[in-house]
């Protein structure tokens, strides 16, 4: 009996040695991390100009790389240092694995003091608001007003960007990607015609209505434009991706394919009877071999080769010549696809870009010295900024003609061991090929080529007058998101699949009521009742 109570007593004592031990193990790392903390010398921000610090300061960046450059290399970040007295120490992984290595980071704790360039793709909006709350992203708005005057100004000339990055709990914990310039409507590449299809049949007026686009593309089909004697043209040609559907579907009234707000009031359009109406025309035009029958299997690397083999009569891209492998100055032929009417729809609408890309710089509550961080990142919302960070230095892409009066001249070969000038420019800066932060601008002293004319002068004639963004860019709650996210990835997968069938007629439309009942029993009313929620909360904000 004795020694039962002495061995409970020792047992007891333990306990008590590795609770105290834990304690005063817990008190010793507060207070290195205090001491660490501690550290970090009292930094004097300098409000205007540069440098930012008077004394060097060193800070840590997690970015995706695109596999250009060592960003410790590239000039724009170098000369920055030198300017602003900010040094940062670059973790840089590949963009295929940042998502990846950027969750691993939250869910370790071992981040950087900076975020940036991963866009909503990876820094999702449901990121945001998850670790905003948990304090682990610094709230922003405060930073912004005392220390950011260009991202101020932003926000108070266009009121929605603001709106578009605040939260549900009325916080900011990233900066957007701003775009004004001759492309910023556009939501996707625009589609194209072929020109040299258009002069070869003699067509002078484009389509205007769906029953005239139709026409079209038979004669595209039956007609021979391309000249080789073989019935090889395609009339109109998409990839697996489906590039092309938002193009078509503004004829028939709508704006997107799933959430879209029409006056205020949100709706799915996959059930509704305009889309059913796109889906036959769809399987019109598929039945009667104007719509490449490979068009859901096909990759954009295999619709190129059809478009430099001068197959295609209409098609998708960014550009006309990355499909047809001629250059820009011959491009200017392909006229942009003008958004079409039906009787469904008596005006052309087509989707707008909201011209605001989320998620693409966020500071850690590790950062030591906050007010720096969003100083440093502040210069790239004015146009100096974004012509620095976009072009880099004088000497490397460009050099002044006349410093005075704003004119440059520009290189038009890119060094030895690059295959363009864009190319190169990819070693110079972040900016390429990732959501930077910034404002978006034409950059100064550049003169629009013949090219650059074209397009933008396309862009104020055809997508301009008509286009209407679907659905602003709101947050949802905790709650709201986990809602969506059983919902939102079955109904996708089964519009997607049935659309497939539609069109190409594996499905009959007839089964219309049917498909729709399948889609009213995966809770898409509700699906819809949470974006009305967000949407309502977004416009009173």
């Amino acid at each position: 009996m004795m020694r039962g109570n002495i061995s409970n007593f020792l047992f007891v004592l333990v306990l008590m040695s590795i609770f105290l031990y834990g304690c005063a193990s817990g008190e010793e790392e507060e207070e290195a991390s205090s001491s660490d903390q501690s550290d970090q010398p009292e930094v004097s921000i300098n409000e205007d100009g540069f440098p930012i610090v008077d004394e060097s300061i060193d800070m840590t960046m997690m970015a995706p790389g695109t596999g250009k450059a060592e960003w410790k290399d590239m000039v724009v970040l170098q000369e920055y240092e030198e300017m602003t007295n900010v040094h940062f120490a670059f973790d840089t992984p590949p963009l295929s694995d940042f998502q990846t290595k950027l969750n691993l980071a939250f869910a370790s704790g071992d981040l950087k003091d900076v975020i940036y360039g991963a866009g909503s793709d990876n820094l999702t909006p449901g990121m945001e608001v998850d670790y905003g709350q948990q304090g682990i992203l610094l709230p922003l708005e405060d930073l912004i007003e005392e220390h950011a005057p260009n991202i101020q100004r932003l926000f108070e000339e266009d009121p929605n960007i603001k709106k578009s990055v605040t939260t549900v709990d009325g916080h900011i914990y990233s900066l957007p990607r701003v775009s004004r310039g001759p492309t910023n409507a556009w939501a996707l590449g625009p589609m194209w015609y072929n020109g040299e299809w258009l002069d070869a049949l003699g067509v002078e007026e484009l389509p205007e209505t769906v029953d005239e686009f139709y026409e079209l593309l038979k004669r595209f089909k039956t007609e021979d434009p391309n000249g080789n004697g073989e019935a090889d043209e395609i009339p109109l040609s998409d990839t697996k991706e489906r590039y092309t559907r938002l193009w078509l579907m503004g004829a028939f009234g709508l704006k997107e394919w799933g959430i879209e707000e029409v006056n205020g009031t949100v709706r799915y359009t996959p059930i509704t009877e305009n889309y059913r109406e796109f889906l036959a025309f769809m399987n019109k035009l598929y039945e009667e071999e104007l719509l490449d029958p490979e068009t859901f299997a096909q990759t954009g690397e295999q619709e190129t080769a059809k478009g430099q083999s001068n197959r295609l009569g209409v098609f998708q891209t960014w550009f006309s010549y990355f499909a047809t492998g001629q250059s820009p100055s011959e491009a200017v032929n392909n006229p942009m696809f003008q958004p079409l009417t039906s009787e469904y729809s008596e005006q052309p609408v087509i989707t707008r870009n909201p011209a605001i890309s989320r998620g693409t710089f966020a500071i850690t509550k590790d950062n030591p010295n906050p007010e720096a961080a969003i100083r440093w990142v502040d210069y790239f919302y004015s146009q100096e900024g974004f012509d620095f960070l976009a072009q880099g230095p004088e000497g490397y892409l460009w050099e002044w003609e006349d410093e005075e009066a704003g004119t440059k001249t520009w290189y038009d070969e890119a060094p030895e061991g690059f295959e363009s000038t864009e190319d190169y420019r990819g070693t110079l800066t972040p900016n390429f090929g990732i959501s930077a932060p910034g404002l978006v601008v034409p950059i100064t002293g550049k003169e629009e080529n013949e090219f650059d004319q074209f397009v933008r002068e396309e862009t104020e004639t055809k997508i301009e007058p008509h286009a209407e963004i679907p659905f602003p860019l709101v947050y949802l709650t905790e709650e709201e998101q986990a809602e969506i996210n059983t919902i939102e990835v079955d109904l996708e997968s089964y519009i997607e699949q049935m659309e497939a069938k539609f069109i190409t007629g594996v499905e009959p439309l007839s089964n219309w009521d049917s498909y729709v009942n399948t889609i009213e029993n995966m809770n898409v009313d509700r699906y819809v009742e949470i974006h009305q929620t967000a949407y309502d909360r977004w416009a009173d904000s």
